[in-house]
């Protein structure tokens, strides 16, 4: 093996980063040229193969990740358990990532994207969220091993903003009046139709008669989602720092939750009002882990086995009672 792989690079050697970022590669040039080589509208049970086909990979990478730790060819910055950690961290992430899809459907239906070109958009989109999450969260990385009790500051975080999920009635997000469109629209040519799946085109300046550069609708979109996702990314981060501070567990945990999230989108943006219910029992996980975080301070370090139960009964119990809760309500409206 050449010598710079087994170089130490946030606290592992550059070979399972390269490794992992290139499944990631893989795994998206599979999606584009294979699975969407033509733009086409993704059908439910097309989503839910797809989006059972990412799970697969994100757990038999979580097994590889348990394996690993377990015969020490994989140890942990901070002493936690790998394979816990990572469970525990994608559970939180996918299930956080659920309200993503609220928000992408609204986007989508406010600049007027079609179906058929909102995957491809999707797909383009976690490339910039894995440059944009490997930068939060080496940042974050940083923070936590030069100030150690920034950890506090997360778990403070983390329970005001699962109290506030608690207490806040949520409204829905004003695109209109979004700066960061706004400001896209005013500083950038913006065509007022799509082009096909085409992020830019080539068209006359009106004024000038030119031939110049426009960018379209859709990559307004995609633009407006990135941003939304790393606003989310603030809730998330801190969340499985709270679980554990080892950069490679954390950003891989993020990363696979988030692969499989574009696919699950066309399955769940039909039906997300059914998982209204879910918010709150978010919000119970994010203050559990920010709490743990003082707890491990105050009485000892909770068994991360107990964490992960925890986070998954209330992750599992939201949904079953959503589901459950809005099915009744449903059936209240139609009678």
């Amino acid at each position: 093996m050449p010598e710079f792989l087994i170089m130490e690079w946030l606290g592992k050697p550059v070979w399972m980063w390269t490794a992992f970022l290139s499944l990631v590669v893989f795994l998206l040039a599979f999606d584009l040229g294979v699975l969407n080589k033509k733009d086409k509208e993704l059908g439910v049970k097309e989503s839910l193969f797809l989006s059972a086909f990412y799970i697969g990979i994100a757990v038999l990478f979580g097994a590889y990740i348990w394996w690993s730790y377990e015969t020490g060819l994989l140890v942990t910055q901070d002493g936690s358990h790998a394979g816990i950690a990572y469970f525990t961290g994608f559970f939180i992430e996918k299930s956080l990532s659920i309200d993503n899809v609220f928000v992408i459907s609204l986007i989508f239906s406010y600049f007027a994207i079609p179906r058929k070109y909102q995957y491809r958009a999707l797909v383009w989109g976690i490339i910039g969220v894995i440059v944009l999450r490997g930068i939060m969260i080496a940042l974050g990385a940083a923070l936590v091993q030069e100030y150690a009790w920034m950890l506090y500051i997360f778990g403070a975080f983390l329970i005001a903003t699962g109290i506030k999920m608690l207490l806040v009635p949520e409204s829905d997000p004003d695109i209109e009046k979004n700066p960061l469109v706004r400001f896209l629209r005013n500083h950038m040519r913006v065509t007022n139709r799509l082009h096909e799946q085409h992020f830019f085109v080539r068209e006359p300046d009106p004024k000038t008669g030119r031939i110049v550069t426009w960018a379209t609708p859709l990559f307004l979109a995609l633009v407006v989602i990135n941003v939304a996702d790393l606003i989310f990314a603030v809730d998330s981060v801190p969340a499985i720092f709270a679980i554990t501070t080892d950069t490679f567990v954390v950003y891989t945990a993020n990363i696979m939750a988030i692969l499989g999230l574009r696919a699950l989108y066309f399955a769940l943006a039909a039906m997300v009002h059914r998982f209204h219910y879910l918010k709150y029992a978010l919000a119970l996980v994010l203050v559990f882990i920010g709490g743990k975080i003082f707890w491990n301070q105050i009485m000892g370090k909770l068994d991360p086995t107990i964490s992960l139960g925890v986070t998954l009964a209330l992750i599992v119990g939201g949904i079953v009672f959503s589901l459950w809760k809005t099915k009744n309500e449903q059936a209240a409206i139609s009678g």
